[in-house]
């Protein structure tokens, strides 16, 4: 078999460079156009223009008029959580609006979606004796009670940790131990209690674990076997259901509680796209959204479906507080055997950053203990460097780790995080 000869390397033209000063020179170029959409002159012009076009797109999204595929565009609405009375077993109230719109929809063999981004039965276990909590033996975090019955289990969704649910409080030895908190295993069998003639399903990783549970169960909805689709953010992206008109989300702001930067971007994606998935045929759609924050801006703009609106608050907010994409971010999380040796090592390289970077840009945040303290067995520490320009960081950061080479294999460093938790 002959041998392919080598490939040539096509020079780069550098044309742009010459539209650019034509066009400051006033002469007419027939690049110039071209040279507009490829030239950036600096930060702030990129986000005027992505600004720009944010609202060229606002703005033909709302006279294009129906959706893709003649789809009816549907009503949001909100329904503030804190005026619903609670219920002594700690049970989500998922009987008021949704529930009675589906009891009037059932009738007309329509379907519903039901988003929890939470799984499991229970989310903690409470003693009212101690007022201790069934916490993972290897991570900072509360067990999660999954299943029903005797086949209950307290499990850690960052370990796969797993333990009998005990029937007195392990530190006190007390018998007064309160399930708290809801998953979609809980708003499941809520739904099946309010609604007995209703086909409901769970979609969540633990309802898909077997080869093919997922594609049978997707089917199983598009058929019109299941009524009701109770599920995390997997129901939300990327499916197209036939003849879903109601959709109801069930603790909209459980993200927003996350020390994470980004957790109202998250909401308000979440919630415009689950919004989505009701009404994609001729019938008219409602998405009815449950939260303790009616006020919150990421959750009200997500009801009115506003993009430029959010846009502009959550850049005010990323500008006042220096988060990307106006800066660059680095976040650092040095391991450790106990906290205070992973506190140390993060603060050694803490001021060797600052010597390093003496007089330029950055910053340096930390070391702090992070939202998860403690993660399968090993004690982290966080750090976070902010930045414009990104090779200073990398920069500093090298000279910073090159000092330590003990802690080559316990440190991570996350260029651009999607999540710093």
């Amino acid at each position: 078999m002959a041998a392919h000869p080598p490939r040539r390397h096509r020079r780069r033209r550098r044309h742009a460079v010459g539209c650019l000063r034509a066009a400051r020179a006033g002469r007419p170029h027939r690049g110039r156009r071209r040279t507009r959409r490829f030239v950036q002159t600096g930060r702030g012009a990129a986000l005027q223009r992505t600004r720009r076009r944010d609202r060229a797109r606002a703005a033909r999204r709302r006279a294009r008029g129906p959706r893709i595929g003649d789809a009816v565009d549907g009503e949001l609405s909100q329904r503030d959580h804190r005026q619903v009375r609670a219920r002594r077993d700690g049970a989500p109230r998922v009987r008021s609006a949704a529930c009675r719109r589906h009891h009037r929809r059932h009738a007309r063999r329509v379907r519903g979606v039901i988003l929890l981004n939470r799984r499991g039965f229970a989310t903690a276990v409470f003693c009212r004796q101690c007022a201790g909590t069934l916490d993972c033996p290897n991570c900072s975090v509360s067990l999660v009670i999954h299943g029903e019955g005797h086949a209950r289990r307290a499990r850690c969704h960052y370990c796969n940790y797993s333990a009998r649910v005990p029937a007195a409080c392990p530190l006190c030895a007390g018998p007064y131990l309160e399930q708290t908190g809801f998953g979609t295993e809980r708003v499941e069998a809520e739904v099946k209690k309010a609604s007995p003639g209703a086909r409901v399903g769970r979609l969540d990783r633990d309802a898909i674990r077997r080869k093919g549970a997922l594609a049978t169960l997707l089917a199983k909805f598009r058929d019109g076997d299941i009524d009701v689709l109770v599920g995390t953010q997997m129901i939300a992206k990327g499916h197209d259901f036939p003849r879903v008109t109601l959709v109801g989300v069930v603790s909209a702001d459980v993200g927003l509680g996350l020390a994470d930067f980004r957790a109202s971007e998250r909401t308000f994606q979440l919630l415009t796209q689950v919004a989505g998935r009701a009404g994609r045929g001729e019938q008219k759609g409602e998405a009815i959204v449950q939260t303790l924050y009616p006020d919150h801006y990421s959750i009200r703009l997500a009801c009115r479906q506003d993009h430029p609106a959010f846009y502009e608050r959550e850049l005010q907010f990323r500008r006042a507080m220096r988060y990307p994409p106006l800066v660059s971010l680095v976040n650092t999380i040095v391991r450790g055997r106990t906290f205070s040796a992973a506190i140390d090592d993060a603060a050694d390289i803490v001021q060797k950053l600052r010597d390093a970077a003496r007089g330029g840009d950055l910053r340096v945040l930390g070391p702090a203990p992070p939202p998860i303290a403690r993660l399968r067995g090993e004690y982290r520490a966080q750090l976070l460097i902010k930045g414009v320009n990104r090779k200073r960081i990398r920069e500093a950061l090298q000279t910073a780790l090159k000092t330590r080479p003990d802690l080559q294999k316990r440190v991570i460093v996350d260029v651009d995080p999607i999540s710093v938790l």
